[in-house]
């Protein structure tokens, strides 16, 4: 991808703004997907056929630089492993399964919390200094979490506890978080190779859950066609074509400014529910995407350099 292609689309993959657009809207799209699949696919067969139909794509074009960097890498692949069991596996089992019990807003706006986790997991595991703008931001962030699960009432996080599905998607952003944090130690490697082996990774890890809970059903699930058009669309779009994008928009502007549009996951999450599943935006979903969104950027922007 360093190189600019030629045709009609050349335009296409030079516009950095278009593709960071591009990227979180389809990522966006994936709670929706998962609400739509809710009720049909059952979570962890849901996880094990993307990933499978993802690692089957990957692999015609990912093998080629991954032998070229296979002795450069192999030792550090169990990381890569692990890295892809606990971001991709685990975070949409319990994603996929949360949406059987919260709306698609929710979700959406709880996952914006990931970044919250990595500057915690900063501060506490390598002993980052956290300026007190930091702080705030972060209280504000969890705050906004807190409005957003409780529908307005952040008291009841302690005395009433949390929806199961709101539960279920804020562990989803902690691994998810876990796999964002681990991701500085990634060993040096080609995204397709990187992505290959964390399909894999994925795969193998959600095979048993799914085996399990269809061994619990009894019986195969009956996909109809919106069942098949949702697993289509989570393994081409989130998958593959908004990493390509956010790939390509991070060679043009830089990771930092690149890094800046994942806030918009949120936002068009919410907005296909509308849309799409026409799920009702209250005034705490509003008020909780401002504030985690908020305390994100005034935390991200106060971030000290030294530790």
């Amino acid at each position: 991808m360093k190189s600019c292609p030629h045709g009609p689309f050349s335009w296409l993959a030079s516009n950095a703004w278009f593709l960071l657009t591009l990227a979180p809207l389809l990522w966006g799209g994936n709670a929706v997907a998962g609400k739509l699949a809710a009720g049909q696919w059952p979570p962890f067969t849901l996880t094990l056929a993307r990933w499978v139909a993802a690692f089957l794509i990957l692999l015609p074009f990912a093998m080629k630089p991954l032998r070229r960097e296979w002795p450069q890498v192999k030792s550090r692949i169990p990381y890569v492993l692990l890295l892809g069991a606990v971001g991709m596996a685990c975070f949409n089992m319990l994603m996929y399964l949360a949406l059987n019990y919260t709306t698609a807003i929710n979700t959406s706006i709880i996952q914006s919390s990931m970044p919250v986790f990595i500057m915690l997991a900063n501060f506490l595991i390598l002993s980052e200094r956290a300026a007190v703008v930091q702080i705030v931001g972060l209280a504000l962030a969890i705050l906004g979490v807190m409005i957003t699960t409780t529908a307005g009432d952040p008291v009841s996080f302690f005395t009433g506890g949390l929806n199961i599905g709101d539960g279920l998607m804020l562990l989803a952003s902690v691994f998810y978080a876990a796999y964002g944090f681990g991701l500085r130690w990634k060993p040096e490697m080609h995204w397709l190779s990187f992505m290959l082996v964390i399909s894999l990774s994925a795969l193998l890890t959600s095979l048993p859950f799914a085996a399990r809970e269809l061994m619990a059903a009894g019986e195969m699930p009956i996909i109809d066609t919106t069942g098949w058009l949702v697993l289509g669309y989570i393994v081409l779009f989130p998958t593959m074509v908004s990493q390509i994008a956010f790939a390509r928009g991070v060679e043009l502007v830089g990771s930092n400014r690149a890094g800046l549009f994942i806030n918009f996951v949120p936002i068009f999450g919410s907005l296909l529910a509308i849309l799409i599943v026409g799920e009702a935006f209250r005034w705490y979903h509003g008020l909780g995407l401002v504030l985690v969104l908020g305390g994100i950027m005034m935390s991200e922007r106060a971030r000290l350099p030294g530790r």
